[in-house]
């Protein structure tokens, strides 16, 4: 009859233990995020040195909507001026627009149509210039106490990717990378914050840039600030990438390690 000798089979079993606790500890660790991961403006120190970021105004496009209010303090000669609101073909010069989109549509050779003073050139503007431009116009021929407000009321971009994508609704038509990122529920914490991807319509062709939310040098970047219709982009990291695999998760990579060893002790008896 053989005997069974303990001391045999505690070398195994210390084998076996080391092995698991060494393929335990890199797991755990490679499923850790790191400071350098994970914190914006690492280098903030530099801020004092670096220049404010450059102002942005917003420029009219092809397809924007405008609204644009004209008032006086006599209103029956500012009616004409006013968009028909019942009757988007007096002044619409788009049409199809709904509820939300009311105001004039830039068509794409850039002009708007206009109550009273017809075609007008729109693109490329800042709403300040065309306010100023239609003030002139209106105070030189039809009302000396016209005030003018412009606004584009399709300002949006999109923001997608490891943030809670969302549109947001620029209501001030100036809005940062930060401020779309935050809006939208911040980068979770499988999202690339050193490779934030910009998409941007210039003209007819399609451009991008790429933005490090871990370093100031953000703050120089001349997508800084975003454009109606552009699009951000949070990229997944390499372990969010992994978990959309076979093993869903670390904590399943664990389970399965931990199911291997056990049956390997279990043989090894």
């Amino acid at each position: 009859m053989v005997k069974y000798n303990p001391l045999e089979y505690i070398p195994k079993q210390s084998f076996f233990l080391k092995s698991f606790l060494l393929l335990f500890g890199v797991v755990l660790i490679s499923s850790c995020s790191t400071r350098k991961e994970i914190v914006y403006f690492q280098d903030y120190e530099r801020l004092p040195n670096m220049a404010a970021p450059e102002d942005f105004v917003a420029k009219i496009e092809i397809n924007d909507v405008l609204r644009v209010d004209v008032s006086s303090m006599d209103e029956e000669l500012a009616a004409p001026f006013q968009l028909n609101l019942n009757n988007q073909s007096a002044g619409g010069g788009g049409g199809g627009q709904n509820a939300a989109m009311t105001g004039y549509l830039v068509n794409s050779e850039g002009y708007i149509n206009f109550p009273v003073l017809g075609e007008i050139y729109v693109e490329g503007k800042s709403r300040e210039e065309l306010e100023e431009e239609l003030t002139t116009v209106l105070r030189e021929k039809y009302l000396k106490d016209a005030v003018v407000r412009v606004r584009i009321v399709n300002f949006k971009v999109t923001v997608m990717g490891e943030t809670g994508s969302s549109v947001i609704d620029v209501v001030d038509e100036r809005i940062s990378v930060p401020q779309a990122i935050a809006m939208s529920g911040d980068i979770s914490y499988d999202g690339k914050r050193d490779n934030i991807l910009v998409i941007r319509q210039v003209d007819d062709r399609l451009t991008y840039e790429t933005l490090d939310l871990t370093s100031v040098d953000i703050f120089q970047n001349p997508y800084y600030y975003l454009k109606q219709n552009d699009i951000v982009y949070v990229e997944p990291t390499y372990r969010k990438v992994k978990s959309a695999g076979f093993i869903t998760s670390w904590q399943g990579l664990v389970s399965i390690v931990t199911t291997a060893f056990s049956i390997i002790v279990l043989f090894s008896r």
